[in-house]
């Protein structure tokens, strides 16, 4: 078995975010081509030799200006079937944003559960582990993947935020809708034990049919309190905005958001009209969707990357110096 440190690729468009992860290893990324070709077809193959090592695949499966998420899963994919093929001795894929983790379940006759489809994928191309950051659904997300795959909260991460910003303010949780009831208590009980004192929860009612969304009910006190409206992801940001109005409405005193991972689908839309004093998100998707002034003025972004540095040290022999 070989005793040499994995080897860290990181596909076009993830680069930075696994050159932190190196930083925090100690590692250097490694040396790999992406061709594309004119027929819109595209080739990926490692410049390192991978005979015999263990190595890690970094990239993250969200749809930007240059490639689709079906783009760059299925670079990735190939990617790894590449590796396997030179000989690579196990392969480990770092996706610090997941596609199609919200296609969990079906929600209407003959639906595909994308979600399994995806699993069975990695799986095909011999990928041996999975590494990601906050899914959607994490039953769904373990109930998917039979190989060992690592959903990493960052609940603590956030906590650690918000921690520094409430001074002596009554806090309030808020999950923005039923299926974040246990992610929102996660980090309630994560800012609870970081301020040392009791924090409340709400959730807040929310029904979707047809791209709207209705639901006025918000069963929690937050008047004259500090309530975070805590979730997995920000897409067009209606949820957000949804809950945060409410809140308003039911007297908070400060409102901040916080999501894992920023897509903003619908550009600056959300912040039209603000309504949180600021929004933290991760680093697991880059903003490119917002103006610069835009993420400056209303964002605050966390860095996920030691998380990620952490878990591969457990899990691998990192010691590249």
């Amino acid at each position: 078995m070989s005793t040499l440190p994995p080897l860290l690729f990181a596909l076009r468009g993830s680069e930075s975010y696994s050159a932190r992860v190196a930083q925090w290893l100690g590692c250097a990324l490694a040396r790999h081509e992406e061709r594309d070709y004119e027929d819109g077809e595209h080739k990926c193959r490692p410049l390192d030799p991978v005979n015999g090592r263990e190595v890690v695949v970094f990239h993250g499966l969200y749809g930007d200006d240059q490639q689709s998420a079906n783009d760059k899963l299925c670079r990735l994919l190939f990617f790894c079937g590449a590796l396997k093929d030179a000989g690579a001795r196990r392969v480990q894929v770092v996706s610090p944003y997941l596609c199609y983790g919200r296609k969990d379940r079906r929600s209407q006759p003959q639906d595909p559960t994308i979600t399994r489809y995806v699993a069975a994928f990695f799986e095909a191309s011999g990928v041996d582990q999975l590494i990601t950051l906050e899914v959607h659904n994490p039953a769904a997300f373990d109930n998917a993947f039979r190989m060992p795959a690592w959903n990493l909260q960052c609940t603590e991460l956030f906590a650690g935020h918000f921690a520094t910003l409430v001074g002596n303010d009554e806090v309030v949780a808020v999950s923005p809708d039923s299926g974040g009831v246990k992610r929102a208590e996660l980090f309630r009980q994560a800012l609870e034990r970081l301020l040392g004192r009791s924090v409340g929860s709400a959730l807040m009612e929310k029904h979707r049919a047809h791209g709207s969304l209705t639901g006025t009910l918000l069963i929690g006190d937050v008047c004259g309190k500090t309530a975070i409206v805590f979730d997995d992801l920000i897409s067009t940001g209606d949820t957000l905005k949804h809950a945060g109005i409410a809140c308003q409405k039911a007297g908070a005193g400060r409102l901040f958001a916080a999501a894992t991972h920023g897509l903003f689908t619908a550009g600056s839309q959300l912040f039209d009209q603000p309504i949180f004093e600021h929004i933290a998100i991760a680093d697991t998707v880059p903003p490119f969707r917002l103006p610069p002034d835009c993420v400056t003025r209303h964002l605050r972004i966390l860095d996920s990357t030691a998380l990620v540095a952490s878990l591969l040290a457990e899990n691998g022999a990192f010691d590249c110096a």
